[in-house]
């Protein structure tokens, strides 16, 4: 679907919608606070939210639990919570990257690797850019705008239309298209046109080319498509990492040299290496990762469950 078919927001005046309304407004309100404030603000909603989705925080708490085990227990409750503040952020900087000044947006984000996009691009076979599920995503879309003469991406509708709605608007300002995170063939067809592809493949995958690859040396069900895609388009692959600076004034945003050796014969190790390059990020701003995320559901019967109801958070 092309990122330009907003429909009229009059029809969502059910009383299932009034909650989102509220949200909708706040949204539009903060985006005239000074940043920071934005972020604090954001913050303290964040926390106070946690407490009302316990099923969010049990599966948050057992995501650290496995990935970092290390972690003493009250460590990892700290993680969890300041979790929590991160989610609440990413309402305001969800809010900027959609109704946001585009001025205001650039001058917080620090970008890095610019002159690696411009010459992937310069080879006319469009530029596949690894990214992964950090809270400040929709922060950073306004900033990577002006560095592609055409921007896509995957698009997964929302149970609530309103928000849905909400959201391709929002995304319509930085990105020409959206295509469904199922369709390979729309994604390949979109770099034939030379189109930088947001590409996020670090969440649970359980379709044809899927297979367990360690996440924080514990096997979770990952796409395994990016090598075929690359081989299909000749596009270049890049990462794309980001990050909220720990004082919250700002952001930083690195696009890595193209991925060397990549794509090899084995998928599988190809997609390890993937996930390497966002554990590694994860490590530079754990709280900013999106733990809420069932990351290791969908693997076969021999594998426990690991967010069965009888392990407590």
């Amino acid at each position: 679907m092309t990122a330009h078919e907003p429909s009229s927001l009059l029809k969502f005046w059910a009383p299932r919608y009034w909650s989102t309304w509220l949200l909708y407004a706040w949204m539009r309100i903060s985006v005239f606070l000074p940043l920071r404030l934005q972020i604090l603000i954001g913050k303290k909603v964040g926390g106070f939210l946690s407490l009302l989705v316990p099923e969010k925080r049990r599966i948050t708490a057992k995501n650290l639990e496995i990935c970092f085990p290390k972690f003493s227990p009250e460590k990892r409750k700290t993680l969890r919570n300041n979790h929590f503040e991160s989610m609440g952020a990413a309402i305001p900087e969800m809010a900027m990257g959609w109704f946001g000044a585009e001025r205001v947006i650039r001058n917080a984000v620090h970008l890095e690797g610019e002159e690696y996009l411009v010459e992937a691009l310069n080879k006319g076979k469009g530029v596949l850019l690894f990214c992964g599920h950090f809270t400040p995503l929709e922060f950073i879309y306004p900033a990577l705008r002006p560095l592609c003469p055409r921007l896509t991406g995957m698009y997964r509708p929302m149970r609530n239309k309103m928000l849905d709605e909400l959201m391709c608007r929002g995304r319509a300002r930085s990105f020409d298209e959206f295509f469904s995170k199922y369709s390979a063939r729309a994604l390949v067809k979109s770099l034939s046109k030379n189109a930088v592809v947001v590409h996020l493949t670090d969440q649970c995958y359980t379709g044809k080319y899927s297979a367990l690859v360690p996440f924080f040396g514990e096997p979770a069900m990952t796409s395994t498509a990016t090598s075929r895609i690359l081989k299909m388009s000749g596009a270049t692959l890049l990462s794309l990492f980001y990050r909220r600076r720990e004082d919250d004034a700002g952001y930083v945003a690195q696009i890595s040299p193209p991925f060397e050796n990549f794509p090899t014969e084995d998928p599988v190790q190809d997609t390890e290496r993937l996930m390497k390059e966002i554990e590694n990020h994860i490590l530079t701003c754990p709280e900013q990762y999106a733990w809420m995320h069932k990351r290791f559901k969908g693997r076969p019967e021999t594998y426990p469950d690991i967010y069965a109801r009888s392990a407590p958070a």
